[in-house]
């Protein structure tokens, strides 16, 4: 069987990836899919870190577009991904992956305390880590928390799991001449304002030398397949 191409990962999972064909909330037969997939990728010995987004519940930014003060929107977007890896927990659970949810809002009934080593040490024990609440701070996206707990857990990836198969050049869903990039440097990225990450994750990523693994979750197996080093969707480097 072919050999990973890292042994620890950190997945960057939007809310929308939990809405399957629902408009809002959690679609949990693909929560189960998901962590099924995640299951496949844990059994070949590769430590998961999760980073759970809480778009498919309410979005900071819409919140503040209706007039709610940012602070307090970008908190109930906060407290959205929390919910958002509660379900997910529940799923890997019933699959039979051990996990641990770390939150970035103190909320011990329900997750840990993000504490480094002793994150390190369930990543270790073969526990799949779910990161949610961000960094626990306004102002902060989970792009930026994805990238800067990669660099805390010292994964060899970020892999972004997405609506579509890569990074183009154009928005495909609009453009049909819109190009893909099998490989693109950061600083392509920054320049040519794609919507990957967030800037302060893509430089994040930069000064570190971590790669993006940008991948489409539709195909069923395409979180292994970006884990073993197939040329699935776009890289970062």
């Amino acid at each position: 069987m072919p050999k990973p191409a890292y042994d620890r990962v950190l997945l960057k999972l939007s809310g929308e990836s939990l809405l399957g064909k629902r408009s809002y909330g959690i679609d949990f037969p693909t929560t189960q899919a998901i962590a099924q997939e995640i299951k496949d990728v844990q059994s070949r010995g590769v430590q998961v870190a999760i980073m759970i987004g809480g778009g498919n519940i309410f979005r900071g930014v819409r919140g503040t577009a209706e007039g709610v003060e940012r602070v307090s929107a970008d908190q109930m977007g906060l407290l959205a991904t929390v919910m958002n890896g509660i379900a997910l927990q529940d799923a890997l659970e019933k699959a039979g992956v051990m996990t641990r949810h770390v939150s970035a809002v103190e909320i011990r009934a329900i997750a840990e305390p993000f504490i480094r080593r002793r994150v390190l040490r369930h990543l270790e024990k073969g526990r799949v880590i779910i990161f949610s609440a961000g960094l626990g701070s306004p102002y902060f996206t989970t792009d930026t928390a994805a990238a800067l707990r990669a660099l805390e857990i010292k994964a060899g990836a970020i892999l972004k799991a997405t609506k579509v198969d890569g990074i183009y050049s154009a928005d495909p869903l609009k453009n049909p001449q819109a190009k893909r990039f099998h490989r693109i440097r950061y600083i392509e990225v920054l320049k040519k304002g794609l919507e990957v990450m967030d800037a302060t994750a893509i430089s994040l990523c930069k000064e570190n030398k971590l790669p993006i693994v940008v991948f489409s979750l539709k195909k069923r197996g395409n979180i292994l397949r970006a884990v073993l080093g197939e040329d699935i969707g776009t890289t970062v480097y």
